[in-house]
């Protein structure tokens, strides 16, 4: 059912039944790197350029999955997935390799949980029984394709972020699975003006604000409700003025927000100066980390919120600000 203009309440929530994982080199010396499934020794994936590796991050990423859930290819209804490559390249060469119904998204950093949305919407619609939501980002193509290529050397910004080379995947299902998606939030896109493409946490923490404000209302709860508020991926400073945003609003998230550019990379010994953002972000400390919190119990009720912006290098070459929207999730572990 319908709660306000952004939300949907499940009848019958859609359960997450298992997920996969993949992370590059640097990725795996972080923190979290016992709760990826494979972590690569080489960023080439032993491909000839970024874009391929991107792609097969993605392919294997499904792959394995698939062998997890000991399911076929033809025996998924939908693939929902995207990436940072211009036209959801990675995406859309990755899934022929697939014999499956396929909606490619793009929702920027966003679109981990732009898949899962959809996705939950599909089965808890009655229109599919089980989806794949998957997606990518990889640092080295996105570099090339948002700023500069790396042999430019170029001096990064104190607020930049390092785009996580990495993939992350889950399967959805009308049966029983780990935990269920018991609603969902579509975000608005929102424009605060802010035009620094060094800055995406600036950029983005308004849209998280705003999708974080209607799931509090429209659902009637509050940060107290939830074990964890996880963002992805506004990094240090999006945390930071999101934290400030929310408790203007009268909602204190500090003790338990946290943000999954700011989880995966050791902030301090790792020089990735506001932490990580990109596709593969979220989706890979979802689907590794996350998952394996709630499957340990120590997760019992959550709140997913990917947030994305909205531009290319044109749009800000021409004097364009930065759009941003965010998605929201309620999870809730299965008893």
């Amino acid at each position: 059912m319908r709660a306000g203009r952004s939300t949907v309440i499940f009848e019958k929530p859609p359960a997450i039944v298992a997920s996969s994982s993949t992370v590059g080199k640097k990725e795996g010396e972080g923190p979290l790197r016992e709760d990826f499934d494979y972590v690569l020794s080489d960023d080439t994936y032993g491909e000839e350029s970024w874009e391929k590796a991107e792609s097969k991050l993605q392919k294997e990423t499904v792959k394995r999955l698939l062998e997890k859930t000991g399911m076929v290819d033809r025996e998924v209804n939908y693939i929902l997935a995207g990436d940072l490559l211009n036209q959801c390249a990675g995406a859309n060469y990755a899934m022929r390799n697939f014999d499956v119904p396929f909606l490619g998204l793009y929702g920027a950093c966003s679109t981990m949980a732009e898949s899962m949305m959809i996705g939950a919407m599909l089965i808890g619609g009655g229109v599919a029984e089980n989806a794949i939501c998957v997606t990518s980002s990889h640092f080295c193509s996105a570099e090339k394709q948002y700023r500069y290529p790396l042999e430019y050397g170029g001096q990064r910004s104190p607020t930049t972020q390092w785009t996580v080379t990495g993939s992350g995947a889950v399967l959805l299902t009308n049966g029983k699975g780990i935990a269920r998606i018991r609603s969902v939030t579509t975000g608005k896109v929102i424009d605060m003006g802010t035009n620094d493409a060094n800055n995406m946490g600036a950029a983005m923490a308004p849209a998280a604000c705003d999708t974080l404000l209607s799931i509090f209302e429209e659902t009637k709860t509050g940060p107290k409700d939830y074990d964890l508020i996880l963002t992805g991926d506004l990094g240090v400073i999006g945390s930071d003025i999101l934290r400030d945003l929310m408790n203007r609003k009268g909602y204190d998230i500090y003790e338990n927000h946290n943000d999954c550019g700011m989880l995966i990379f050791d902030i301090k010994q790792q020089d990735v100066h506001s932490g990580g953002s990109g596709c593969g972000c979220c989706g890979s400390v979802f689907a590794g980390h996350i998952i394996k919190l709630i499957t340990e119990k120590k997760i019992n009720k959550m709140i997913l919120i990917a947030t994305g912006a909205l531009m290319n290098p044109l749009a800000i070459f021409q004097g364009e600000t930065i759009p941003a929207i965010a998605h929201g999730l309620v999870i809730e572990r299965e008893d």
